[in-house]
């Protein structure tokens, strides 16, 4: 099996899980942008959505996906299963996001 399968579930249909290998992980912290910070500010003021941080959260959701991913494949694996992402603060104005699941081995059934 030459793909690598990502899934939020426990059970992906069509395989089983024939080892588990343990926690696979990913991260990385981001600061805000003095200049998206302040475009921010602006959208805070009349309202609506901060596209600014939309993007710098969704670029940052996928490097520790990605990240997660790596890790996975150096354990051995050809999956991960149960995905999840976290968020914190780790100091003002900078947030920390966090991609974990379980490392698999998986065979079609």
């Amino acid at each position: 099996m030459d793909e690598f399968i990502v899934a939020t579930t426990e059970h992906v249909p069509g395989y089983k899980v024939v080892k588990v290998l343990g926690i696979a992980r990913g991260a990385t912290v981001r600061a805000k942008h003095i200049g998206k910070d302040i475009l921010a500010g602006f959208r805070n003021i009349v309202g609506g959505e901060v596209k600014e941080y939309t993007e710098m959260l969704a670029e940052a959701r996928e490097v520790a996906l990605q990240r997660m991913i790596q890790h996975a494949k150096e354990m051995g694996a050809n999956g991960v299963i149960g995905v999840r992402f976290m968020t914190s603060s780790v100091a003002a104005g900078a947030a920390e996001i966090f991609a974990y699941g379980t490392a698999v081995i998986l065979e079609k059934e």
